[in-house]
């Protein structure tokens, strides 16, 4: 699927009406979902989170710009944050199936739209910018809404779209196209702002400006240019401001990470941490502003636990949950990954046979339905072997006097979460294959067009309903690998538990093959049909082998 995320904030986050009546438009029309309201009162400025197929992203984007451009007055705003309009901001970002590129081009087309339909100015900024003097959105929303009058007079800040003119009620918006930028304010036990900031400034990419004498109050140093010379802070890919949040009475490091690959989230509140310490002051929490990537939670639990020299390869909740505990993300509010995590928000639209309870999934399999049938049973037979080898890694790992192997059975452990993690998805995958053949099958025939369209589609997903259970028998297989090396080197207590996840992991293949061969003389290529059950006889074959291999070492292990 082609998804992009659109993250806009207006400017309004008292007035619950208002609030309601601008995020309502999102999802009037078809092929996007609302994924998260997030209104802040002393920012006076809501971030609102949604995502689906990119011409409808653009054509919500329109819809919630024109309400919020009737709706919110920026006479009258007063708020925390830097704001610039009534439409502040509206960032796309590419999320799967669309290339950044791509991104940007429907970034300007969105913000050509906004000046001509909704009468916005409008300013590109980051991927989208026209300029490269307009790429970063401080530069972009410099002198924020009062100063905007000034600006629009000079010829050089002619907006990419929309009236050069000043509009008092709507300001002016910048529209981008960036990577995921994260959204972080961490918790200080003090009320000082002027802590906070001195701590924003010691973490954040631009730092502070360089001083003579006393660092605080001495005269700031300048180059030959006259231009103010930074001493950078400790973060790339940071920016960073400190304030105060009346609402908490709590002052706040206010984040934005730009690049979490560079900056990743746990990276960030360890640096506030030590700069905290270093200036007296304590990190009480954190709270995520709009949706935060799963691969962003997972580093950040498998970060912690590593500090505590445990396992990483416990299942993704597992991580979740420490790194929302350890980050503190429920201080203020609670923390619920099912809608602040954007693949598990996304996740919620669709009902999946791996998120069934097990009697529900049993009662499903055994229903007059064809679907699932043995090839998402062998599946799921193949991640219940995974998950019995990862166990025993996980419980060897924290095995008492075993401390120095911990990252041994934790490399295992990893290995094994991949295995039955991809597993649980051939689930879902090879049920959704099956109903991808019965699509193809009712498509029409009347004419010869229709006639070849069919038949290149009853092809083309014969070849998916092959390709499916062939993927569960190659992870099913390698999956023994570590089944293999618990037999052989984990806890002596959970021998036969590693050899009944070997035995899941034998009938996985087993399984899965039988449905590489009842779907292979569907095709019509004979040739390829004839590799694909080659492919598979010869992972059967070394499955088989292997089973043998691991159970006579668990058998010589358990003795009698």
């Amino acid at each position: 699927m082609r998804v992009i995320e659109c993250v806009p904030n207006f400017s309004e986050g008292r007035d619950g009406g208002v609030i309601r009546a601008v995020t309502g438009e999102v999802e009037k029309g078809e092929g996007v979902r609302l994924l998260d309201v997030d209104p802040g009162k002393a920012t006076n400025r809501t971030v609102v989170t949604f995502a689906g197929e990119p011409a409808a992203v653009v054509e919500a984007a329109l819809r919630l710009a024109q309400k919020a451009t009737e709706l919110v007055d920026m006479r009258r705003h007063k708020g925390e944050h830097p704001r610039f309009g009534a439409l502040d901001v509206c960032p796309l970002v590419p999320v799967s199936g669309i290339t950044m590129e791509e991104t940007a081009a429907l970034a300007k087309e969105l913000a050509r739209r906004l000046g001509e339909e909704v009468g916005l100015t409008v300013y590109c900024y980051e991927h989208a910018a026209t300029r490269e003097e307009r790429r970063n959105l401080a530069v972009v929303r410099a002198g924020e809404y009062e100063g905007l009058e000034r600006r629009l007079a000079d010829p050089r800040w002619k907006p990419d779209f929309g009236p050069a003119k000043f509009n008092a009620r709507s300001g002016a918006t910048a529209v981008g196209a960036r990577d995921f930028l994260v959204a972080y304010n961490v918790n200080l036990n003090t009320t000082s702002t002027r802590r906070a900031n001195a701590i924003a400034f010691d973490v954040r990419e631009r730092g502070r400006p360089k001083r003579k004498g006393n660092p605080l109050t001495g005269e700031i140093v300048v180059d030959a240019k006259g231009e103010t010379v930074w001493l950078p802070g400790a973060l790339k890919s940071v920016k960073g401001i400190g304030w105060f949040i009346e609402e908490y009475g709590i002052a706040q490091v206010s984040l934005n990470l730009t690049n979490i690959a560079a900056t990743p989230l746990h990276a960030a509140f360890d640096e506030v941490c030590r700069s905290a310490e270093s200036r007296g002051v304590r990190v009480t929490g954190s709270e995520l502003v709009g949706l935060v990537p799963l691969e962003a939670m997972l580093d950040a639990g498998r970060h912690f636990l590593k500090k505590q020299q445990r396992s990483t390869g416990v299942a993704d909740r597992e991580l979740v949950r420490i790194a929302a505990q350890t980050l503190g993300l429920s201080e203020l509010a609670p923390f619920d990954p099912d809608r602040k995590i954007v693949e598990y928000a996304l996740r919620g639209a669709r009902k999946r046979l791996v998120d069934m309870p097990l009697d529900r999934f049993t009662e499903e399999t055994a229903s007059e339905s064809v679907a699932p049938g043995g090839g998402s049973v062998a599946a799921a037979i193949g991640a219940f072997g995974a998950a019995l080898g990862t166990m025993v890694a996980n419980l060897s790992s924290h095995k008492r006097g075993w401390d120095e192997r911990w990252e041994e059975f934790s490399a295992w452990a990893e290995k094994g979460k991949a295995a039955y993690a991809e597993l649980l998805a051939l689930v879902d995958r090879d049920t959704d294959a099956f109903h991808t053949i019965v699509a193809a099958r009712r498509m029409p025939r009347g004419t010869d067009p229709e006639k070849a369209a069919r038949e290149a589609a009853i092809e083309a997903a014969t070849c998916q309903a092959i390709e499916v259970p062939l993927r569960v028998m190659e992870v099913a297989l390698a999956s023994m690998e570590a089944l293999h090396a618990m037999v052989g080197q984990g806890n002596p207590s959970s021998v036969s538990d590693a050899a009944v996840g070997t035995l899941c992991a034998r009938s996985a293949v087993i399984g899965a093959f039988l449905n590489v061969r009842i779907n292979a003389p569907g095709l019509r290529d004979r040739k390829k049909a004839d590799a694909y059950v080659a492919r598979g006889g010869k992972i059967q074959e070394q499955a088989v082998a292997r089973e043998r291999e691991i159970l006579a070492l668990a058998d010589g292990k358990l003795g009698a």
